[in-house]
């Protein structure tokens, strides 16, 4: 809880990844409480603070039925209101950096949507998708091709800039 509210205020394209990650540890953890309340060494009141943090996504989870896989809707608005700012950023004429770096960022965009077996996810959730899958395959220690390195920096560089724009625009 701690961790996510630092992320969210410096941060929000690692804030929606920690965020993905907790709801994956949930589910790890088999929605046990105690077992991911229990790794934090931490003070009885902050505990408390984590333990109440946790039941509310548990609940969220449970109430929008995403046990098994997907994203509670506090998540998925994230990337809604981002989809929202990244079109307003390419509608700004004075915007080149970010168009640029959009425009060097959708052939990956486009490669990775194509491998995705007809399924229409939106262009950053795409780009959020291979992030975490990078992550995942990094933890796992899998090798990890030269093509989705290159792939994963670039989409890394886009969201970095698209992050550091949201925060500025949103202090």
């Amino acid at each position: 809880m701690l961790v996510a509210q630092q992320k969210r205020k410096e941060n929000i394209v690692e804030y929606l990844l920690y965020m993905w990650q907790v709801e994956d540890l949930i589910r790890a953890g088999r929605f046990d409480l105690e077992l991911l309340v229990g790794q934090y060494d931490q003070p009885e009141e902050v505990k408390k603070q984590i333990r109440q943090w946790y039941v509310e996504l548990i609940e969220m989870m449970y109430n929008e039925g995403v046990m098994e896989s997907g994203h509670i809707q506090l998540n998925q608005n994230i990337i809604s209101s981002l989809t929202d700012y990244h079109i307003r950023l390419l509608k700004e004429p004075g915007e080149t950096v970010y168009k640029a770096l959009y425009y060097k960022t959708l052939p990956f965009i486009v490669q990775l949507r194509s491998k995705s077996g007809g399924v229409k996810v939106p262009e950053l959730e795409t780009c959020f998708i291979a992030l975490y899958g990078y992550l995942l395959l990094r933890f796992q220690k899998k090798e990890i091709r030269s093509e989705t390195i290159e792939a994963v920096k670039q989409i890394n560089t886009f969201l970095s800039y698209l992050a550091e724009k949201y925060k500025d625009d949103t202090e």
